[in-house]
């Protein structure tokens, strides 16, 4: 029998048609059971836009303001104060509750252009917590039982008696306000 040098050297067919389906499938059902994480980010309702843009001064009592700072390295400030973040919640839960007329106070916030996201939610969660927590205990002693079993015009009700009134603002950063003042010295 005479062999032939070239059928040594033939690789043997595989079939593959199937491979581009199988990779699309597998594809599709990792996209489907992968879960995504949405507990990040703020509940907030916005005042509608005003196309008119007319600042409103107001006075405020010292008093009633409490001053949250977030700086570039993640400190938070209250009333220029250093404060932990665990100890963020019990601070502003005294100041909320520690008002005669709660729906005076003012918390302003003044965040860093360099802080970190983290340390940002952090804090922003931290001011959502305290207000749980002064409604759930209102709630509690109002209508004896939690917050979160209130009928809506019992959650309006503890919702009036400690609303959210939260202001922020951005300053610029230390860092570009050096620059400016180095560049305005110069000239």
């Amino acid at each position: 029998m005479i062999r032939r040098r070239h059928d040594r050297r033939r690789v043997p067919f595989l079939n593959t048609t199937a491979t581009g389906d199988i990779s699309f499938m597998l594809l599709v059902f990792f996209l489907v059971m992968t879960s995504m994480d949405t507990d990040k980010g703020l509940l907030r309702k916005l005042p509608p836009q005003d196309n008119e843009k007319e600042e409103v001064i107001t006075d405020m009592d010292k008093r009633n303001v409490l001053q949250l700072t977030l700086t570039a390295s993640g400190e938070i400030l209250a009333d220029g104060k250093p404060v932990g973040s665990g100890s963020l919640r019990k601070e502003i839960m005294t100041f909320v509750d520690r008002k005669a007329e709660r729906r005076k106070h003012i918390i302003s916030i003044s965040v860093d252009k360099n802080a970190d996201y983290d340390s940002y939610f952090n804090m922003q969660n931290e001011i959502v917590a305290a207000y749980n927590t002064l409604r759930n205990t209102y709630s509690l002693r109002t209508f004896g039982h939690p917050y979160n079993r209130c009928t809506p015009s019992e959650k309006e009700q503890a919702i009036a008696e400690y609303p959210q009134r939260i202001a922020e603002n951005y300053p610029e950063s230390a860092a570009v306000n050096s620059h400016e003042e180095q560049k305005g010295g110069a000239e």
